[in-house]
């Protein structure tokens, strides 16, 4: 059995992972905390749970929860996850961050972004990070992992088999993101209120998102040339899913049939990555809770620019679903435990 601590269990990551791991036969689900709703039922907060899963929600002892747990994922702000993944480090324990904290490879551009400092620097170093597509050996054999962006989810499965190809031009690169409330968290927020994002559509972030510099150093690593993109999110009302528009320049000689070839190559192997059929486009409701990414792809010859659209859930495949698969890789289990699921129509 695979003894589970789940930090921040109330937000809508991490009910989520709640939802996929509770009825699973080799997980123990041992703490689930939360500092709103200690003491309180979690099924009576999430009535969904009802029937399925029984669990105290209870503050966080990070003693106790150390000593119980062989992973524990942290479903908290940034900032939040560097103290509980040291104690962990020290007791021999797993950690999947769903934040930022060991996303980025150098503390100051962290510091940079998210204001805070890092005080966890060794750790940051050997942190991995956790898109499977990308690097699942080094995921198997991590003790911190660093689950990815939901967004830079979005992208980085839409530019991966381009990037290292060496087929676009990497400073060409434009990100047109649209995701879904849920991705904002579950506080409260005037902007988010019903009434503020109805009939509405919106920018956000414009030329300094946080998820700008952590695509950037993935693509980076991908192409093995400096990477710097273009990257816009847009605020949607809808409550999941994630679509985004890639653009970018294509090196020359390449055929629209050549690329979406690429494609369907590059990813005929992973449970979890679509490539549609050519002049087929993926659109959110076809992977909403599902850990899917569905891709479609075509080149402009007119322009010389791959046109990529990629859409996921945002809190399976951008959160909870791609920690889960994380930890399926960790435990040496078939990555798709738990997972396998056919998106809800319509």
């Amino acid at each position: 059995m695979i003894h589970v601590s789940i930090i921040g269990a109330t937000g809508y990551t991490g009910v989520e992972l709640v939802r996929l791991l509770g009825l699973r036969e080799d997980v123990v689900l041992d703490h689930l905390t939360s500092r709103t709703y200690a003491g309180q039922k979690i099924q009576h907060l999430f009535p969904h749970l009802l029937g399925n899963i029984d669990h105290t929600c209870e503050e966080l002892d990070l003693e106790q929860v150390t000593t119980d747990s062989d992973i524990i994922f942290v479903a908290l702000p940034h900032g939040h996850a560097l103290p509980i993944a040291k104690k962990a480090k020290e007791k021999g324990k797993k950690v999947i961050d769903l934040g930022a904290d060991f996303r980025l490879k150098d503390a100051a551009v962290y510091e940079e972004w998210y204001k805070v400092a890092h005080t966890e620097p060794e750790l940051l170093e050997e942190a991995v990070y956790g898109l499977p597509e990308w690097d699942r050996d080094a995921i198997k054999d991590a003790t911190v992992i660093a689950n990815p962006g939901c967004f830079v989810t979005s992208i980085l499965l839409g530019l991966m088999p381009l990037m290292k190809k060496g087929w676009v031009v990497p400073n060409s690169i434009v990100c047109d993101s649209k995701s879904g409330t849920s991705g904002a968290g579950r506080a409260g927020n005037v902007a988010n209120l019903f009434t503020e994002v109805e009939n509405s559509f919106k920018a956000y972030g414009v030329a300094h998102h946080r998820h700008t510099p952590e695509i950037e150093q993935l693509l980076t690593q991908m192409a093995g040339t400096d990477t710097m993109i273009q990257f816009t999110p847009h605020l949607v009302p809808m409550s999941r899913g994630i679509l985004s528009t890639i653009y970018a320049t294509v090196t020359g000689g390449h055929t629209a049939e050549e690329i979406h070839a690429l494609f369907e190559e590059a990813y005929a192997d992973e449970p979890f990555v679509q490539v549609l059929p050519a002049g087929m486009w993926p659109m959110t409701k076809s992977v909403k809770g599902t850990n899917n990414c569905q891709l479609g792809v075509t080149y402009d010859e007119r322009t010389g620019r791959v046109i990529i659209v990629s859409v996921i859930d945002n809190l399976m495949k951008g959160a909870a679903g791609q920690a889960v698969q994380n930890m399926n890789l960790l435990f040496g289990l078939a990555e798709t435990t738990g997972l396998q699921m056919i998106g809800l129509f319509p």
